[in-house]
């Protein structure tokens, strides 16, 4: 097991603005704010919030992802009924389509992120999402939640950016059920 690494090259704020920007173009305000521990951000489907006691890193990757889930659930009937489900004693086949899920919301993230000029943090996102994913797998698996960084692998496979479509941003949901973990 490898921590994440806090590379001093990277400028986690920097993208982080520059990634709001572009969510914000696309029609989805982000705010900074309260979010109820032991949760990270929360998303509506019109807007998200990030917890402002996250790190810069972590926000980065928090507004990248869920940009990423925003499109699906405007999208994706399928998808938004998946991403506002808490999985419990999940299937194998629930697990892949979680996998699934996951995987499309990293490859709008990493589009988001290009769009927003953000392109020499390909494999810093890469792996933030196969950690983000195995702490998933296992906390819908035992219901623990472990220290995230124990899930961190360097140098997983990139991801393809996916190109994301034409959609108008509407809540689907009341917004005081935190529900990313």
């Amino acid at each position: 097991m490898n921590p994440p690494p806090r590379s001093v090259a990277a400028d986690f704020h920097g993208a982080f603005q520059a990634a709001v920007r572009t969510a914000v173009d696309y029609g989805v305000p982000i705010v900074v704010g309260d979010v109820t521990p032991p949760f990270k951000g929360d998303l509506d489907g019109a807007e998200i919030v990030i917890g402002a006691d996250n790190d810069a890193e972590t926000r980065l990757f928090l507004v990248a992802h869920l940009f990423g889930h925003t499109v699906q659930w405007n999208t994706s009937e399928t998808s938004r009924r998946l991403g506002m489900t808490m999985p419990v004693n999940p299937s194998p086949r629930q697990l892949d389509q979680l996998a699934d899920y996951e995987l499309e919301a990293c490859r709008y993230s990493q589009q988001l992120l290009h769009e927003a000029g953000v392109e020499d943090l390909d494999q810093w996102l890469a792996d933030y999402a196969a950690c983000d994913h195995a702490f998933l797998r296992h906390f819908y698996l035992t219901g623990e939640r472990l220290a995230f960084a124990r899930f961190w692998r360097g140098g997983t496979p990139l991801l393809e950016p996916l190109a994301i479509p034409a959609f108008s941003p509407r809540r689907w949901r009341r917004r005081d059920r935190a529900i990313v973990i």
